[in-house]
């Protein structure tokens, strides 16, 4: 079977799926740590420099099924003061590169507060800004089986986007959502960045996001594929109609959505319960 490598499909998006709530909510890890052996710091990737301007781009209109206030964050950080969002960068960076360890050339630490907020934002929408995402793109190209009526999303395709869902699982969805309460202002003050008021809360996006993914279909089989011109999109009218966080969910392969699902499921019940096992 022929394969081809895909140009402009938007691959490094993939990924961000799998790692973006996490991603999201781990900047603070380092309180986990205390009393733990040093971990083996790995360089961060850095971008230039990048503003990243206020202004919704997403344009995908979804709304929350019930308004859930943000969790509360752990006891021992009641009342924590944190840095302004303009100066985060830096405390974020550390906490990232050590929870992360070899894998924290991953992450794009320029605006990392900013970048995930747009990330979640965008998902329910109709393209994803490349330019904004928070993480590394996998490594190698968009794998293709087939020529013409037969050309398919190649089976070894999903391999690339392992690692990540890997992490992403590593992460325990308690810990998680403790960070993300703990740092919720900051992700809040970058979502009113975005053109949003006071009043429109970024949990209720997070929550809402969390279930237009999982409710994105879920494909047996080959994946058929056209490329009218340059760009390949999905032979079934159906699935090039969808967002583009659900395209994201059909592209990185069955198993690894249905990992992504599980994880989304866990962090979506425990936003439910106020950031609280159960």
């Amino acid at each position: 079977m022929a394969r081809k490598e895909l140009r402009r499909s938007g691959g490094k998006w993939l990924p961000v799926l799998g790692l973006v709530l996490a991603a999201a909510v781990v900047a603070g890890y380092l309180w986990l740590r205390q009393g733990a052996e040093p971990a083996v710091q790995q360089p961060l990737a850095v971008a230039p420099a990048m503003p990243v301007e206020p202004g919704n781009v997403a344009g995908g209109v979804i709304e929350p099924p019930v308004s859930l206030p943000p969790p509360e964050p752990p006891v021992e950080f009641a009342g924590e003061v944190l840095p302004e969002l303009d100066d985060s960068d830096a405390a974020f960076g550390e906490a990232v590169s050590g929870l992360l360890g070899e894998h924290g050339g991953l992450v794009v630490i320029n605006h990392l507060v900013r970048r995930i907020v747009v990330a979640v934002d965008n998902l329910p929408g109709e393209s994803l800004p490349q330019a904004r995402s928070p993480l590394r793109p996998p490594e190698g190209s968009f794998r293709v089986a087939g020529e013409g009526a037969e050309m398919s999303i190649a089976a070894d395709n999903a391999a690339r986007y392992t690692r990540y869902v890997r992490l992403a699982e590593a992460l325990p969805a308690e810990r998680v959502v403790a960070l993300y309460a703990r740092f919720y202002p900051l992700f809040q003050a970058a979502y009113e960045e975005l053109g949003y008021g006071p009043a429109a809360q970024f949990n209720d996006r997070l929550v809402a996001v969390i279930d237009h993914l999982l409710a994105a279909p879920e494909i047996s089989g080959p994946v058929a594929l056209v490329q009218p011109k340059v760009r390949y999109l999905f032979a079934d009218a159906r699935l090039e109609g969808l967002s583009a966080g659900q395209k994201v969910m059909i592209r990185m392969g069955t198993d690894n959505a249905t990992r992504v699902k599980a994880r989304l499921r866990e962090i979506r019940a425990l936003l439910a319960a106020g950031g609280r096992p159960g």
